[in-house]
């Protein structure tokens, strides 16, 4: 799950200058209720990743300002993580219905690699036709990518040595 988080996290994100501020690891941030929201576990110029418990949300860096009780967003721990609820059940429902027999597939870094001769959403079990040879996947290892393409969670090289059963090109 934390893949496709990720991966529908990645095309969420706005581009933000990069001078704009990034926030240390390991500090927290706070919500409009002057309460913690998370604690700061990755940035980079564009955004800085708080860890809620229940979520690792993205936030874009301009969000982040100084608060009266320090580093602050103006959203509650509560309000980010039904946010992040909502994303993932959106990204999931995109990506259920995107899982249908016929569909072309792309790789992460958006190369086509196949398309899907068989899917059983009940059984958990999706099959992958690549030029290679066929693949079984499960569903967790799709996405919608931010152009709308159905997306397997690895990329082109890894699919590639999985089919010829190669150890070092496998699939995790």
């Amino acid at each position: 799950m934390n893949i496709l988080r990720l991966a529908l996290l990645a095309g969420t994100l706005a581009v933000i200058p990069a001078g704009a501020m990034a926030q240390d690891i390991g500090s927290t941030i706070y919500g409009t209720d002057g309460k913690p929201v998370g604690t700061v576990t990755d940035t980079n110029a564009q955004v800085v990743i708080i860890d809620t418990g229940k979520h690792k949300a993205p936030v874009p860096v301009n969000m982040v300002f100084d608060g009266k009780a320090g580093k602050s967003i103006n959203a509650t721990r509560d309000q980010v993580d039904v946010m992040m609820d909502e994303r993932i059940a959106d990204a999931i429902a995109k990506r259920d219905t995107a899982l249908v027999e016929g569909a072309a597939v792309v790789s992460v870094g958006g190369r086509a690699v196949g398309t899907l001769a068989a899917v059983d959403m009940e059984a958990d079990r999706i099959v992958l036709t690549s030029p290679n040879g066929p693949l079984r996947f499960r569903k967790e290892h799709f996405a919608v990518d931010p152009q709308g393409q159905l997306m397997v969670l690895y990329n082109r090289d890894q699919i590639a040595g999985a089919a010829s059963g190669s150890p070092s090109g496998g699939l995790r």
